[in-house]
């Protein structure tokens, strides 16, 4: 056999390999994230069967009603707004690091906003408004440089309003009415152009803030 065969056929037998490799490594991902979803659908009461094609068993969660993939099969969002459930957030919600938009509105979640969503880089909408969500905004959200809506509205939030999100310049919208927010309302940043309305019924908010007049945690104590 010539040099040339050889080294033809080792080419060849190389390019396998890596694209095993790749494959492999695009699968393990892919169930990893496909774990993260069904933690997060063992977590949660639903009565009318919405993530009844949620199976564990399945090479990737692309196939699940009410998840998007991209083409690699990563998932990029996941829409379960007004789907009557119960039940609580987890934190390996922040392993889906292609996620775009989590929508979770309207239904009956409880319990507190894991820290961990300040993972998803790649966010770019957070829907948990119209909830039963309680505890504070972490302040790892401000960590998500792609986030355009944050809707927390209707909830039982308590807390600041972090002011880390005041470094996120890609935001423009921001819903935290109807809580039990205390201190001040941000000024800077994109809060300059939130309207005043998307604060109000948070009985121990204070707005606006006046820069160097004022602490932003009064009544936080």
């Amino acid at each position: 056999m010539s040099k040339s065969v050889l080294f033809g056929i080792m080419d060849i037998a190389l390019t396998l390999i890596i694209t095993l490799n790749l494959l492999v490594i695009s699968s393990v991902s892919a169930n990893s994230e496909g774990d993260a979803l069904y933690t997060l659908r063992r977590s949660l009461s639903d009565p009318d069967n919405v993530l009844q094609s949620w199976d564990p068993t399945l090479v990737n969660p692309c196939t699940w009603f009410h998840i998007t993939c991209n083409q690699d099969n990563r998932v990029t969002r996941v829409d379960l707004g007004n789907s009557n459930l119960s039940g609580h957030l987890v934190a390996e919600l922040g392993k889906l690091e292609h996620l775009q938009y989590l929508e979770l509105y309207k239904n009956n979640i409880q319990g507190t906003i894991p820290v961990e969503l300040g993972n998803l880089k790649s966010l770019i909408s957070l829907d948990l408004y119209n909830n039963n969500i309680s505890g504070i905004i972490p302040p790892s959200l401000g960590q998500l440089k792609s986030l355009v809506f944050l809707r927390l509205n209707d909830n039982n939030l308590t807390g600041k309003i972090p002011r880390e999100l005041a470094g996120l310049s890609s935001l423009k919208v921001v819903d935290v009415s109807k809580n039990n927010l205390c201190g001040t309302i941000p000024t800077t940043g994109p809060f300059e152009h939130i309207p005043l309305t998307n604060f109000e019924n948070n009985r121990r908010l204070e707005g606006p803030e006046l820069q160097g007049l004022a602490t932003y945690d009064t009544n936080c104590s």
